[in-house]
C-alpha cells in the first residue's frame, strides 16, 4: 500500500510526524510552525519537508491524505480564560480552511481535555458538514507507557467508508498499536479511550467525562490516582553546559508536544482500517 501523505499542523517539533512515520505508512509532506526554536528541531529531522510559517496564510501544493493538528488549546483550557471563539488564538477555523481545501481522507486532532466542554461540538459539526465521520478519545500519556498523565482529547476523522466503529476496533488491539504484552495499558483496560465520550448521531454528547473523573468513579481514573501518575512529566534543566535559554526553549517545546507513541497507535489503527476496507 503507498504511504498517507500527511500534512501536519501546528506541528511543535514533529510529534505527529514522528508517531505517524514509525509506522512506515505515512509520509510527512509539510509542517506548519510558527515558533523559530521548533523550526529549527524541524530543519534538523526534516531536512528536505518545507515548514510553512502560518497556518491562516498556508498555501500548500500536491496531495494531501492526512492532515494532522494539535491546534492552541488556550481557547478552551481550564488554566486559562477560556474564551473559546473571542480568543485570538482558536486556529481551528484555519484549520478547518486547510481541510476543505485539500480535503484529505483523515484528520487528527488533538486538543485539551477542557475542550469537551467549550467548542468540541463546533468542531465536531464542522468536520462533518464535508462529510467525515467524527470519533473523539480521551487518551492520557501514561497509557502508552509515559511516566505522567497528560489526558488529551484526540479526535478521528475519515471520510470514506471506513466506518467509526472499525476504526475504534482497530484502536483497541494491542498488536496493531506496536504496543503489545500484557503490561500494555490499552489492552489490559488499565487505561483506555473514554467511549462515553463518543459522539452518537442525533443524541449529542454524554455527560462530560471529567464529571465522572470528579467523583472518582472510571476504573481508569482509580487506577491513575492510585499510581500516582504526575499530570506533567519531570524533565528539567542539565548540568551538561547547555545555555539555560536553550534549556528554556527545550522545556517549552517538549510542553506543546504530543507523545509520539499516541499518533503512532492511532496510525497503526488506520492503516489496518484501510487495509480491511480495500481487502
Amino acid at each position: 500500500m503507498e504511504k498517507l501523505k500527511v500534512l501536519d499542523l501546528f506541528s511543535g517539533i514533529g510529534g505527529f510526524s514522528l508517531g505517524l512515520e514509525r509506522t512506515g505508512g505515512f509520509d510527512t509532506v509539510g509542517f506548519c510552525e510558527i515558533e523559530p526554536f521548533c523550526q529549527q528541531v524541524l530543519r534538523k529531522h526534516w531536512p528536505d519537508v518545507p515548514i510553512y510559517e502560518d497556518v491562516r496564510e498556508l498555501h500548500h501544493e500536491g496531495p494531501v491524505d492526512v492532515i494532522t493538528g494539535g491546534y492552541p488549546c488556550q481557547p478552551f483550557s481550564t488554566a486559562g480564560q477560556r474564551k473559546g471563539a473571542a480568543d485570538d488564538r482558536h486556529l481551528w477555523p484555519a484549520m478547518f480552511d486547510c481541510i476543505k481545501k485539500h480535503k484529505p481522507s483523515w484528520v487528527i486532532g488533538e486538543n485539551v481535555a477542557g475542550h469537551i466542554s467549550m467548542g468540541l461540538d463546533d468542531v465536531l459539526s464542522d468536520l462533518e458538514s464535508e462529510g467525515y465521520a467524527c470519533r473523539a478519545f480521551i487518551i492520557p500519556a501514561c497509557a502508552l507507557g509515559a511516566s505522567h498523565r497528560r489526558d488529551r482529547l484526540w479526535i478521528v476523522a475519515h471520510t470514506s467508508g471506513i466506518g467509526a466503529s472499525r476504526l475504534q476496533r482497530q484502536l483497541e488491539k494491542p498488536s496493531q498499536s506496536g504496543q503489545g504484552g500484557k503490561d500494555n495499558a490499552l489492552n489490559s483496560k488499565r487505561v483506555h479511550a473514554d467511549t462515553n465520550s463518543i459522539r452518537q448521531s442525533g443524541q449529542g454528547w454524554a455527560e462530560e467525562p471529567s464529571n465522572q473523573k470528579a467523583t472518582g468513579e472510571g476504573e481508569a481514573d482509580q487506577l491513575v490516582n492510585a499510581l500516582g501518575w504526575p499530570t506533567v512529566p519531570a524533565v528539567r534543566g542539565r548540568n551538561d553546559g547547555v545555555s539555560r535559554k536553550l534549556d528554556k526553549n527545550r522545556l517549552k517545546a517538549l510542553g506543546n508536544a504530543v507523545v509520539p507513541q499516541i499518533p503512532k497507535m492511532i496510525g497503526h489503527a488506520i492503516l489496518e482500517a484501510e487495509r480491511q476496507y480495500n481487502d
